[in-house]
């Protein structure tokens, strides 16, 4: 059997009747698009982050373009984020004609560096996107602060964040407004592509349903242009609506798993995850380092043991970005950490046994290096 750094059939075999009941509930509404499901599902999760609004839509990437849209960002705007992310986030900028503006990240949390976000800031300046990567936030307060002094909005992007807390507030609910990927992967994951904004702004959250819906306020009748089709799918809100009240059993399983890599692997020369203080950490990955990366992940596969490197190419070395001119080396820790970053498996129905064979190989390879 092989051993995947994420998998979705255990949890299936355990949730199996309710999955297949919410499909059934959707199939036998009468209402497949605009339903109740989406509807109940977007006052849930608005509920659980004590946000006003929430508005679903049909993907992570969609969700911080009409996030950003409805914030007035465009052509000729900057946008402050981190390289050190998955594409989507830059794409995301690009798309609204904003131009990305990367600082580094933390050695140690590889998280954004927010000590570097005062000096990225310009004239042009519009909006501050800070990533919640692998599961833990970032330095908000400092954020926040910056984002005061010079009225910006923060806009968090919290694919990678469903249910982490900072100081005991919610990813999410720290900024002006926040894009949730529910990709199969994540934390919060459908069965399929979803996404969703939060906002406690009415006159945002009211842009976002426009922009979401053909740029219409009324069926057929656009009021604002460019709108998308980017709804979200009645099956899987009815879906998230179910798994929407595990979410913190999830994290806490996540943890667990977490936990005991820590304690297996204390001895080894992985440089293992740290979490910051005021931090939880939800663990949608458990993102380790090694200066011999390559070597441990193909030494594994003999072991049936496949690994993930997220992510092996910063998005600014990417050619479809080379247009934004950062030279190698411009960001040294984001370039430095994609040479020794992988994921250990991780998901929330992850056994112990098959977690002991992770760790079991790891130390066997290690100690042959």
């Amino acid at each position: 059997m092989t051993i995947r750094v994420w998998s979705y059939l255990a949890e299936y075999e355990q949730e199996r009747d309710e999955i297949l009941a919410a499909v059934d509930t959707v199939f036998r509404s009468g209402q497949l698009v605009f339903g109740a499901s989406m509807r109940g599902f977007e006052a849930e999760f608005a509920a659980y982050h004590g946000a006003a609004h929430c508005v679903g839509v049909d993907n992570g990437t969609n969700a911080l373009v009409l996030a950003l849209r409805a914030l007035g960002i465009g052509r000729g705007d900057e946008v402050i984020t981190v390289s050190n992310t998955a594409a989507p986030t830059v794409i995301a900028i690009d798309q609204v004609g904003a131009t990305p503006v990367f600082v580094d990240v933390h050695p140690h949390n590889y998280l954004m560096d927010v000590a570097q976000v005062a000096a990225a800031i310009t004239p042009r300046t519009r909006c501050l996107l800070p990533v919640h990567l692998y599961g833990q936030c970032v330095d908000m307060a400092r954020l926040r602060a910056l984002a005061a002094t010079h009225d910006l909005p923060i806009l968090e992007d919290c694919a990678q964040a469903h249910g982490a807390t900072q100081h005991g507030a919610l990813a999410g609910t720290m900024g002006t407004a926040a894009a949730f990927s529910f990709y199969p992967t994540k934390v919060l994951g459908a069965y399929g592509d979803a996404g969703a904004t939060i906002t406690s702004d009415d006159d945002l959250a009211a842009k976002l349903r426009q922009y979401r819906y053909y740029g219409m306020r009324d069926r057929y009748y656009v009021v604002t242009t460019p709108g998308h089709n980017a709804r979200l799918d009645e099956v899987h809100a009815e879906i998230l609506r179910r798994k929407l009240t595990r979410l913190d059993t999830y994290v806490a399983a996540r943890q667990a798993v977490a936990a005991r890599y820590a304690e297996a692997l204390a001895d080894t020369d992985l440089v293992l995850p740290t979490v910051e203080p005021g931090n939880t950490h939800a663990y949608y990955l458990y993102v380790v380092r090694h200066p011999r990366r390559d070597a441990i992940i193909e030494a594994l596969r003999a072991y049936d043991i496949e690994l993930n490197v997220s992510y092996p190419w910063p998005v600014h070395t990417m050619t479809g970005f080379a247009h934004l001119g950062y030279a190698p080396g411009s960001l040294p820790t984001t370039e430095s950490l994609a040479h020794e970053i992988f994921s250990l498996p991780m998901y929330s129905s992850l056994s112990e046994d098959l977690q002991d064979k992770v760790v079991h190989a790891l130390h066997e390879v290690l100690r042959t290096l």
